[in-house]
């Protein structure tokens, strides 16, 4: 990772579009003094270096090295100064914070019924926006000023305030065990993936029912359901309950639908929303409303009242290009997917400051997965390699085990067999480490070990004693999750049936298309 990646300012200045840049200029200019000040000096010469060199930067002399640290903090500063200001930027949370902070400066300089007529407003758009985190430290703001400016109605005032502060209180509360609860759930699949047993399964049971604080439906807000829906639909990720999944995502995107102002406000939770929709759809194999919810989500995205920052791009770019990916797999249309392979390597490059590594190695994995579709598998192997050797990788260890069960696979059938023993050892030692050898997997890794011994005319037993096996975890509780990542069924039945995998697929599709 280069030093580019590290700086943060560095990285900040490089973000800016080219507006953002041409404001900057003009906030700092706004003062004829700024004009030559060192700060600016340095953002131009970040502006115009491809790569974050300090030694660069002190030989340009804008700054001695003692005080160049300071000076990065400050120009960090003016640049979120000046963002601040961009109306791009001015969304409902800002002008409520920004109510907020001309209402304190009112409050110190003794103006409290200014303070108060402020406040007030900001608490009613607070609510109005279910922002209310920010409407229960105004009300306390109130409650301070209204001990400090005596007014004839204070004793009606208080009794007024401390209801509002006792509601959005005991909102709060149940806002905060809900999203404590579905931020550890997403951790734990992000760091392990789907429950292995039923120890794994007890264990996820037990903790969800322990930590899901009881609630009334009716007495939740927007919210509140938000983080509830989330939970449930963690949890049921993690415990392969698909059916559950779509339940809880359905639900999650129909609250947006319902409150259409909240899309606009809170545009990530809505891409994130349609997102998990969109996988579970895929899991359930439901296509033709998968493809409905893929166009109506690209069609929102791209109108014009839908924001717009480099966040919510980067997102938009994530998901639906992953899901048009997903799409292909689950109709059987490799080859027409491949259009997505130089859009997805555009875009991983184009947001590499924004996407983290675990969703790029998924998109590597899905195109492994779509080379290895069109029979493509030294192509297929080189993504796989991608992930195999991403040392930095700490997330997802299901992803990195199919990486290299897939890889000793695109092997064999590439004919690079002469190194099938080693690479064997490998995998088998690292889904040990990794506690990942199951049922699936065993019988795998055996089948590929007995592959040396085995004479030409004798392999379509050898398939048909694989694919025999294998076909008593298709619906396996636990196991099952081998064939979400790898469709090893197909793959077999394609020897048997001598029919390219993706001819296999493409006939499963058609069959099960709802």
């Amino acid at each position: 990772m280069t030093n580019a990646h590290k700086d943060a300012l560095f990285v900040l200045v490089k973000s800016l579009s080219k507006s953002e840049k041409r404001q900057f200029k003009l906030y700092v200019g706004r003062l004829g003094v700024n004009t030559d000040a060192k700060f600016l000096a340095l953002f131009n010469l970040m502006d115009k270096i491809k790569v974050y060199d300090e030694k660069l930067i002190l030989e340009n002399g804008i700054v001695k090295k003692a005080q160049l640290s300071n000076l990065k903090a400050h120009l960090y500063k003016q640049i979120l100064v000046s963002l601040r200001l961009n109306p791009v930027n001015q969304n409902i949370r800002v002008q409520i914070r920004e109510q907020l902070d001309f209402a304190t400066i009112l409050y110190q300089k003794g103006l409290y019924k200014q303070s108060l007529k402020i406040l007030d407003k900001a608490k009613a758009t607070a609510i109005e926006n279910e922002e209310k985190n920010v409407a229960y430290e105004i009300v306390e703001f109130e409650k301070l000023i209204e001990t400090q400016y005596i007014t004839r109605s204070i004793p009606d005032r208080a009794d007024e305030l401390a209801v509002q502060a006792k509601h959005l209180s005991a909102q709060n509360v149940i806002t905060s065990k809900l999203s404590n609860l579905a931020l550890q759930l997403y951790g734990q699949m992000l760091k392990i993936g789907y429950v292995r047993s039923d120890e794994d399964f007890k264990r996820v049971q037990k903790y969800f029912e322990k930590h899901l604080p009881k609630y009334k439906i009716e007495d939740l807000g927007f919210r509140e359901k938000l983080w509830l829906y989330k939970a449930h639909l963690w949890y049921s990720f993690l415990t392969q309950d698909f059916l559950s999944c779509y339940k809880y995502s359905s639900k999650w995107v129909d609250l947006f639908y319902e409150n259409k102002e909240m899309i606009y406000l809170n545009p990530v939770f809505f891409l994130k929303g349609n997102h998990y929709l969109l996988e579970s759809l895929f899991y359930v194999k439901y296509s033709s409303q998968f493809k409905e919810t893929l166009e109506k989500l690209e069609k929102i995205v791209e109108s014009k009242e839908f924001p717009d920052n480099d966040n919510i791009a980067s997102l938009a770019f994530l998901y639906i290009n992953l899901n048009k990916l997903n799409l292909h797999f689950l109709e059987g249309n490799f080859e027409k997917g491949l259009y997505l392979v130089k859009i997805v390597e555009y875009g991983i490059n184009k947001h590499k400051d924004r996407i983290d590594q675990h969703h790029v190695m998924v998109l590597y994995y899905k195109i492994a997965c779509l080379y290895f579709g069109i029979g493509d598998n030294k192509t297929c192997i080189q993504y796989l390699k991608r992930i195999i050797n991403n040392k930095n990788l700490k997330m997802r260890e299901d992803l990195m085990c199919f990486a290299r069960v897939l890889s000793l696979i695109a092997h064999y059938e590439a004919g690079m067999d002469y190194h099938l023993e080693v690479q064997l050892k490998s995998t088998y030692k690292f889904l040990l480490k990794m506690n990942d050898l199951h049922a699936v997997q065993k019988e795998m890794i055996k089948f590929l070990r007995r592959l040396g011994d085995i004479f030409p005319h004798e392999l379509p037993n050898e398939f048909q004693k694989l694919y025999d096996e294998l076909r008593k975890y298709e619906n396996h509780p636990y196991e099952k999750r081998a064939f979400l990542y790898l469709d090893i069924i197909s793959w077999l039945e394609s020897h048997l049936q001598n029919k390219p995998v993706a001819q296999i697929i493409k006939e499963k599709a058609l069959s099960v298309t709802r």
